[in-house]
């Protein structure tokens, strides 16, 4: 990762979030049951053409930390996957499956919900995920209830409420992180801008407001990165 440009970063940075976190679940994982982990990195909807990355890397000091993990993009795997093999939790995605943006497919996967009562409650999400694949009004027809009861439902909302926070505080780390690039180049020039690969995995807001205070006392790189 040490080698991608900044925007390049900025396309990753809501996928370093969650590595980063992976390779702490893992250590924990690994202290507490005494077992070898592996990492998996599941990925709905697919934002981009960006490649996602297998690892996360951090460097610190000259010492360096490295997670690699398993990804699994959901747009990727074959929706028959759903319906041959015993992984009844992969039914409500199969509208975002591969091949699985079809009406006959979805009214498929939602017989065998309705047939089983324990998944029956599965039958919301499968709605929520084909509604970014297929017109809300056919939908509305397969599923043969009021998209309102939808839209309405609090799982529904919470799932809005956190994507509106989430492009919230996404759009003011953007505009945190520009003016730090802006900062560094005109205190720095270009070698101050080898630093943003690093300041770009942070995700904390006033850290990064910090950092930002703290280019205009540092008088030296050196100084900047232990900050840092």
């Amino acid at each position: 990762m040490a080698n991608l440009s900044y925007s390049t970063f900025l396309q990753l940075r809501y996928k370093t979030e969650m590595p980063k976190r992976m390779r702490a679940y893992a250590a924990l994982a690994e202290e507490k049951y005494n077992l070898p982990t592996y990492p998996v990195l599941v990925n709905i909807l697919k934002e981009s053409d960006v490649e996602i990355p297998t690892s996360y890397e951090s460097q610190f000091a000259g010492l360096q930390a490295r997670q690699d993990y398993r990804v699994i993009n959901l747009w990727e795997v074959d929706v028959e996957i759903a319906f041959t093999q015993p992984v009844p939790s992969l039914l409500p995605f199969v509208p975002i499956l591969k091949g699985g943006a079809e009406e006959s497919t979805v009214q498929r996967a939602l017989q065998i919900l309705r047939a089983d009562e324990q998944l029956s409650q599965l039958e919301t999400v499968m709605a929520f995920f084909a509604t970014f694949v297929l017109d809300s009004a056919l939908v509305q027809q397969i599923m043969r209830w009021d998209m309102a009861i939808l839209r309405e439902s609090p799982w529904y909302q919470q799932i809005l409420k956190e994507g509106e926070q989430r492009g919230r505080r996404e759009g003011r780390r953007e505009e945190i992180l520009s003016g730090i690039e802006l900062a560094l180049e005109i205190k720095f020039g270009t070698e101050g801008l080898q630093l943003m690969p690093e300041i770009s995995q942070i995700s904390d807001l006033d850290r990064l407001k910090a950092i930002q205070q703290g280019i205009k006392s540092a008088n030296t790189l050196d100084e900047l990165r232990q900050f840092i």
